[in-house]
């Protein structure tokens, strides 16, 4: 070795692996005169690089700032080891994957690039229309997984050996395929087929477009699960998926051939288009234009419609083929499974579950190792706004600047279920599962937090979940055998939006949703808490109500909106006229509703400010019941949001009612948002005939101003000056913006979610940092907050 050289240690943490890491590092060495070595190490990638101090410099700045495109570099350590080493290194190679422990970064799956797709599309070129076609910057990662470091055996590819052109290309740096582990063609890759049919390769995708434009139904194996599939543009297709799915009016995605289409049927911001065609390829919620095609049933009743473009090569085949079939250029695209259960991600599956829904199913042989079902994205003052965060963003850690050790597990909640592995100050959020009242969802959840275990070599010294005794979350977290830490679920949502915006220090916290078993053993929902990671206290709440129904009344804000009546009209008659008069239901279900009331039978008390939401949406006539989840919250905060530009003059008493001026009370607990008084108002409002929008958007402005009074309450209480806005209502923007602009105009710091959902698909990442706290902090044992 050259005396003027030097000898550098390079380690590079992040998502280095499936991205095309390596080949990159050996072409910027080329480039810069640089001999060494680089090798994936499974946590990071250590490179040594050896030539002038100018050559090293002039390399390390080209990584810096030409990494590779996927790549997502957290921090690089370097090390002068020019003293210690005796190695002449006479060329740059990349060496064999070494397994070695530490900080473990998994890519999530990436979708389809431009040049692969270029190519696919090429007849000249030997991968022409070939449904697997990927490189280093795109293609499955996560979802093939077995195991790291990322190298084709250790995925579900081991089973299709390159053929030697493959081979060519992947052992030969200056292709864009040098070391990329899917790496396949028409030749040795894997194959689709129609499931029950004979069709293979290109009759079975030209079958299967026939059947499209036909107006049939079919199932599509993607990268991470099954999708169900049909013509958006036709009404009768769609509605009779609608019939056969049993869902007569929760959204369908959709997926458009590119995003011209999406420009014609919907309005799209530069913003939302750059994220909209970049490598994650969500489905993203967008605000419908009239003139669009998209069949009236795609999303009945709804402004918004959430679209994706194409990420898996098999998809862009769908719409364009050299086949003569004219195909539509938008589709719905669905998740493949039966109400309540996961996506579909085996044959079997697929045809236990979905065969009566369809028509054809187009399936492949690549194994799919972990589900990924679409990442559902909004868009909230022009920033994303997490929905359900999965396929492109899991399992990509959020990192806090703790210097928390240990390892958790946290298995999330009942509904919208994901969970998340805390290792030391990062926290791996998984895939979105889904509901566990479903058996087949539990067993997912279990398969695929063992397979994360694995994936990133943990074991966990305790396992978090929620307060609640019959969910079926906690009974899987007793299952494990871990010493288990059980956390209240409305305090885990303001963790999770704190863990997110990496706070450390106490806030109040609001949190908003549908239900949450509470402390006291009855059913929260709309609480202002005193938090920190140590602990909370229940500062404020919405008036508690009588919850009459069980599960139905969680679907049918009819009952919520009786019980409600009921309470503060306390007299038969009386309530019995108010019902009459806005059309709430039967004088006989009526005379049930107060029965149960008066005798207790089936009926809770309750603080959820979902539920509100489904009684004023019933009051005011908008829905009186909902056939998914928040469909009467959302119909609410559709009305309003139309009624919001006719009149955005904000006043310091919105109502104009007196009595209204008295928004919050103190009782012997804690302070109360005057819900009650507000529900009364908008009854006799309506009863007189005032305009539902008028009285939908009233709700959500007074609901704003009682949030805000009790938290300068708590503000004075505690010294504390930043709110934490949590809870599945925060989907609601309309609430979400009222709420923020008004903390804000009374001086407090406000932290909302981003790229955490603010429902319950979010709260996994709040019990996981809990459980961090407490196992650093030597109070965690089988504690229940």
């Amino acid at each position: 070795m050259n005396k003027e050289e030097i000898t550098w240690r390079i380690r590079v943490y992040g998502i280095v692996q499936g991205v095309g890491f390596r080949p990159t590092v050996s072409r910027h060495a080329t480039t810069h005169g640089i001999r060494g070595t680089v090798c994936n190490k499974g946590p990071y990638v250590e490179i040594y690089a050896q030539g002038t101090k100018e050559q090293v410099e002039g390399f390390l700045n080209e990584l810096k700032e030409h990494p590779p495109k996927r790549a997502a570099i957290l921090k690089i350590n370097t090390e002068d080891i020019t003293a210690e080493t005796t190695v002449h290194f006479e060329t740059f190679d990349i060496i064999e994957s070494e397994k070695t422990k530490g900080e473990i970064f998994v890519s999530p799956d990436i979708a389809i690039c431009e040049e692969c797709k270029e190519e696919m599309f090429d007849p000249k070129n030997r991968r022409y229309l070939h449904p697997f076609i990927n490189c280093t910057c795109c293609g499955p990662r996560l979802t093939i997984l077995d195991a790291l470091p990322y190298d084709r055996e250790r995925t579900s590819m081991k089973e299709f050996p390159m053929c030697p052109d493959c081979a060519k290309e992947y052992f030969d740096e200056k292709t864009r395929r040098y070391d990329a582990q899917p790496v396949c063609c028409n030749e040795c890759g894997p194959e689709v087929y129609l499931i029950g049919r004979s069709e293979r390769g290109r009759d079975a995708i030209t079958y299967t477009r026939r059947m499209i434009s036909e107006g049939k139904i079919v199932v599509i194996k993607g990268i991470g699960g099954f999708h169900l599939c049909c013509d958006a543009t036709n009404e009768e297709a769609v509605k009779r998926l609608r019939t056969l799915k049993k869902r007569p009016a929760k959204p369908f995605a959709v997926m458009a051939k590119d995003e011209s289409v999406v420009k014609r049927e919907c309005i799209v911001t530069p913003e939302q288009e750059t994220i909209l065609t970049g490598h994650q390829k969500p489905i993203l919620l967008l605000d419908r234009k009239n003139s669009g095609r998209l069949a009236d049933s795609v999303a009945p009743g709804n402004p918004k419609v959430g679209v994706m473009l194409p990420y898996a090569p098999v998809q862009l085949l769908i719409f364009q083929y050299d086949d003569g079939i004219k195909m539509p250029d938008v589709l719905v695209m669905t998740s493949g499974n039966t109400s309540g259960a996961p996506i579909c991600r085996e044959d079997k599956e697929a045809v236990d579950e979905l065969s009566h829904l369809c028509d054809a199913m187009l399936s492949h042989n690549r194994k799919i190792r972990i589900r990924a079902d679409d990442t559902v994205m909004d868009f909230y003052k022009n920033k994303p706004y997490m929905i359900r965060r999965s396929r492109g963003y899991a399992p990509l850690p959020f990192m806090t600047s703790t210097d928390w050790k240990g390892q958790v597990l946290a298995v999330g909640g009942e509904l919208k279920n994901t969970f998340c592995i805390g290792v030391d100050s990062r926290f791996y959020p998984s895939p979105y599962v889904g509901d566990l009242e479903d058996l087949r969802t539990v067993k997912a959840l279990q398969e695929t937090i063992h397979r994360f275990q694995t994936l990133l070599e943990v074991k966990p010294q305790a396992v978090v979940c929620d307060l609640h005794p019959k969910y079926n979350s906690t009974v899987v977290a007793k299952e494990f055998g871990y010493p288990m830490i059980q956390v209240q679920h409305h305090y885990a949502h303001i963790l999770s939006c704190m863990t997110e915006n990496d706070c450390q220090e106490p806030v109040i916290g609001v949190a908003f949703d549908g239900t949450g078993y509470g402390t006291d053993g009855t059913i929260w929902g709309g609480e202002i808490l005193l938090a920190d990671y140590e602990d909370f206290t229940r500062f404020g709440s919405i008036t508690p109500f009588l919850q009459i129904g069980g599960d139905a009344s969680a679907k049918e804000g009819w009952r919520i909106a009786v019980s409600m009546i009921y309470g503060y009209t306390k007299d038969r008659e009386q309530a019995w006229e108010i019902i009459e008069k806005l059309g709430l239901c039967t004088e006989q279900e009526s005379k049930v509703q107060f029965t149960m009331a008066d005798r207790k039978i089936n009926a809770v008390i309750s603080t959820s400010l979902g539920r509100l939401f489904d009684a004023v949406s019933a009051i005011l006539g908008i829905r009186r019941q909902s056939s998914f989840e928040g469909e009467a919250s959302m119909a609410l905060e559709f009305a309003a949001e139309a009624y919001e530009p006719q009149d955005m003059e904000t006043v310091e008493n919105p109502t104009g009612n007196e009595n209204l001026d008295k928004m919050v009370y103190k009782n012997e607990e804690r302070f109360i948002l005057n819900t009650r008084m507000l529900i009364q108002y908008i009854v006799e409002e309506k009863m007189q005939g005032a305009d539902s929008g008028r009285l939908a958007y009233l709700f959500h402005q007074v609901l704003a101003e009682q949030i805000t009074a009790v938290c300068i309450e708590a503000r004075n209480s505690s010294g504390r000056n930043k709110v934490v806005l949590s809870g599945g209502v925060f989907q609601n923007r309309l609430l979400l913006r009222l709420t923020e602009e008004r903390l804000v105009q009374e001086g407090f710091e406000v932290l909302r979610h981003h790229m955490i959902p603010p429902n319950d698909g979010g709260i996994a990442i709040g019990q996981a940092a809990y459980g961090m706290w407490h196992l650093n902090n030597n109070i965690w044992v089988n504690r229940r907050i």
